[in-house]
C-alpha cells in the first residue's frame, strides 16, 4: 500500500508541476515574457524534482529574458543611420525615422537619397513645407529622385501642390 500512495503522490505531484508549467507556456505563448519568466521562476522554484520540465522552463524563461532585454544595436556610421531611418518609416514610426535620418544628415549633408528619403517621410507626417523643401534639395543633387517622386504614391498629398510641379518639373 505504501509504494501505492507514493506512485499516487509522485503522479500527482508530476500533474501539478504539469499544470503549473502549462499556465507558464501560456504566457509565453502570449507574448507576456514579464509574466511568463515570473511565472516560470516560481515553477523552477517550487517543481526542482521534476527534471525535465524544469530544465525546459529555464530554456524559456532564458528566452523571455532576452526578449524582455532586446540587444541594442549601436549605430555610427551614415549607412547605419540611414537605413535605420528607412527601416522606421516603413514601420510607420515617423518621427523616429526623422530622428535617425537627421543624425544621418549630420554626417554626410548632401546625400540626396537621405534628402529624398527625409521628403517622403515629411510627407508621411502630413507636413509639406519641409517634405517639398527636402525633395528640392534631393533632386538638385540628382534629377532622377524628380522622376521617383513623380511615381511615388507617398508623395500623392502634394502632387497638387504647384511647388510639386515645379520641383519634378511636370508643369
Amino acid at each position: 500500500m505504501t509504494a501505492q500512495k507514493e506512485n499516487k503522490t509522485k503522479r500527482n505531484d508530476f500533474e501539478k508541476a504539469l499544470a503549473a508549467y502549462n499556465q507558464a507556456m501560456k504566457l509565453f505563448h502570449q507574448s507576456d515574457y514579464a509574466k511568463a519568466e515570473e511565472s516560470l521562476n516560481a515553477f523552477v522554484e517550487k517543481h526542482g524534482k521534476e527534471r525535465e520540465l524544469v530544465d525546459r522552463a529555464k530554456i524559456y524563461r532564458d528566452i523571455c529574458q532576452s526578449r524582455l532585454k532586446p540587444e541594442e544595436i549601436k549605430l555610427t556610421t551614415f549607412e547605419d543611420f540611414y537605413q535605420n531611418g528607412v527601416y522606421l518609416l516603413n514601420m510607420g514610426r515617423y518621427d523616429e525615422a526623422l530622428e535617425s535620418l537627421e543624425k544621418a544628415r549630420k554626417k554626410k549633408p548632401s546625400k540626396a537619397k537621405l534628402l529624398y528619403v527625409m521628403a517622403d517621410a515629411y510627407c508621411m507626417q502630413g507636413d509639406k513645407d519641409n517634405c517639398l523643401e527636402f525633395l528640392k534639395q534631393a533632386v538638385k543633387l540628382d534629377s532622377y529622385f524628380a522622376i521617383l517622386a513623380q511615381n511615388e504614391s507617398n508623395f500623392d498629398p502634394v502632387k497638387q501642390d504647384k511647388r510639386f510641379a515645379v520641383i519634378t518639373k511636370m508643369a
